[in-house]
């Protein structure tokens, strides 16, 4: 059986049936893509989806995919992004065949576009930037010919090697296709293929003073490297034809672009230049917050590469824009880390119980199990006291109805412990209850009363004596609004950033297992959700991020719309 039939038979949509097609009618001999992100900042989620497109059509079809950075503003582009882009490729799972650059081609690219003026396609224009959004028109008036569009091709040939040369300063001077102001597609009406930018490049220096525009060298560079298929984002399906007119005009090997939806979450924002702002204005601590939606963020989190790829699959390749509930993505992250994190408990507002029926001075070992998903993790101790921690919310001292938890004369099963009894409740000076006296009965270690009494609840806890110090990181959404960027008129999406999206707990405490887990280490605190050892974790002190709860809202969500 054939590559193509034998992926084709798991995984259908659109862009993979124009492949078959093509590959079938012998357009193409065989598949080869390509990543082109500008390296103007970090990865998105978004993004995550532009890459299991681009490189899981390339591998499906048994072809590959090249990394190739669209470096054509040298102002906003800078060599961190560069090799933060290669990092999150990597941990994404993805491996490139052919690492390019757009200013590889600055040479070839500049030929090309000799090669317009002196077929007549090309000219220099001197309209400044705000003329030019004048001629240009709009979607229903045809836009007017540049004063400048019937230069020769002797003018524009010097002109364009001066402009080269360094001689006119920044927007003195572009050059643009020449095609049809009266176009329908605004895309098509002239449009601008070099700028004067006196600005050193990440990787060319000061070799250059003179940029393409992204519309020029895009499909110029897909030639070069011989992409059958290039894979874009929806937005450029009005530049296809643009993207096609370079091509043939300069006779040219031709790929086939196709288009795609974005992937976009609600209660984020996705453009690089709002994330860029949320950085350098202090609204987040670095493009690897936690709270933002970047990989370089998400993995800081606890986010596994296996769960953000299961999420892009499960979104599907469409036409259609569309926004995605942060909850699906939840889901698949807590289906992953289900299966793969240790347990461990941790109290995060804890409250100390004293047993007071439990032999001073004595310890003992309890059994734990790892993860129940898998048998492999194997077994821990957990040491067991007179003294321990709860959590504050498993103790009411007037309890509501249906609240089955600890309360004054009430009984409670402790995990992996013993039943435990409330018999005094100690408070402060204000009224807070600070410290609670229980009862233990030491026939029900690890298990039932042998009278056959029950429990209607079980609850974690961690030895007061052993437990291990350490903070916790708590995250909300960053927005307080769905589409933040959809807010009253004047308003900015900052309006609705969440003042709560994070709140620091410095009391938390763990069971003494995790003692010298490494940064990125992910573990399921029982009852609470997941958490992963953040970096700025020290010998000291552990720091863990809250990746997830507990909750699935998701899978909540999918049940109610498969009954409905």
């Amino acid at each position: 059986m054939s590559e193509t039939s034998t992926n084709t038979s798991t995984t259908s949509d659109f862009i993979r049936t124009a492949v078959i097609e093509d590959l079938s009618k012998g357009r193409f001999a065989h598949v080869k893509t390509r990543f082109p992100p500008e390296p103007n900042g970090y990865l998105h989620i978004g993004h995550a989806k532009a890459i299991s497109v681009d490189f899981g059509i390339a591998a499906d079809f048994g072809g590959g995919c090249n990394l190739r950075f669209d470096d054509t503003n040298p102002v906003k582009e800078d060599q961190e992004y560069v090799d933060a882009i290669m990092d999150d490729i990597r941990w994404l799972g993805y491996n490139w065949v052919e690492l390019h650059y757009a200013s590889d081609y600055f040479s070839e690219l500049y030929e090309m576009a000799v090669a317009l003026i002196k077929k007549g396609s090309a000219y220099v224009c001197d309209l400044t930037a705000t003329q030019l959004r004048e001629y240009r028109g709009t979607l229903t008036e045809a836009g007017r010919n540049s004063p400048f569009r019937d230069r020769s091709v002797a003018e524009n040939l010097d002109l364009f090697g001066r402009m080269k040369a360094g001689e006119y300063p920044d927007g003195a001077r572009t050059l643009r296709a020449k095609i049809d102001m009266s176009a329908g597609n605004i895309n098509l009406r002239d449009p601008a293929m070099y700028r004067i930018l006196h600005a050193t490049h990440h990787r060319t220096g000061d070799d250059w003073c003179i940029y393409p525009m992204y519309d020029f060298a895009h499909g110029q560079s897909d030639s070069i490297e011989r992409v059958t298929h290039s894979l874009c984002s929806l937005e450029y399906e009005d530049h296809r034809p643009l993207y096609d007119w370079f091509v043939r005009e300069l006779g040219l090997y031709a790929p086939r672009q196709l288009e795609f939806a974005r992937l976009n979450l609600s209660y984020t924002v996705m453009s690089k230049r709002k994330l860029l702002q949320l950085v350098r204005d202090g609204h987040v601590n670095g493009w690897d917050d936690p709270r933002m939606p970047t990989l370089a963020g998400m993995r800081r989190r606890g986010y596994t590469a296996p769960a953000i790829r299961n999420f892009c699959a499960s979104t599907g390749v469409a036409k259609a824009n569309s926004v995605v509930d942060p909850g699906m993505l939840e889901h698949a992250v807590r289906e992953d880390l289900n299966k793969t994190s240790l347990r461990v408990m941790a109290v995060i507002k804890p409250l100390r119980i004293v047993i007071d029926n439990y032999p001073q001075g004595e310890m003992e070992e309890l059994d734990a199990i790892n993860n129940p998903e898998d048998a492999s993790a194997g077994t821990r101790k957990l040491p067991f006291g007179r003294e321990i921690y709860i959590e504050h919310d498993d103790f009411r001292e007037i309890p509501p109805p249906k609240y089955y938890r600890l309360s004054p004369g009430k009984e409670v099963r402790l995990r992996y412990a013993y039943f435990i009894k409330c018999v005094r409740v100690v408070k402060d000076e204000s009224g807070n209850v600070v410290e609670l006296g229980c009862t233990y009965d030491p026939a029900t270690r690890g298990g039932d009363a042998p009278d056959g009494r029950k429990v209607k609840a079980t609850i974690h806890w961690v030895s007061a004596q052993h437990g291990i110090h350490a903070t916790a990181r708590l995250y909300d959404t960053l927005f307080t609004r769905a589409n933040p960027d959809s807010g009253p008129e004047g308003a900015s999406f900052l309006d609705f950033l969440n003042p709560n999206s994070l709140e620091v707990v410095d009391n938390l405490i763990v069971e003494p297992s995790v003692a010298g887990a490494t940064v990125g280490s992910r573990f399921q605190f029982e009852r609470t959700g997941y958490f992963c050892v953040d970096p700025e974790t020290t010998p000291s002190r552990i720091v863990f991020n809250k990746t997830v709860g507990l909750k699935d809202a998701w899978a909540r969500i999918e049940v109610r719309q498969s009954a409905s």
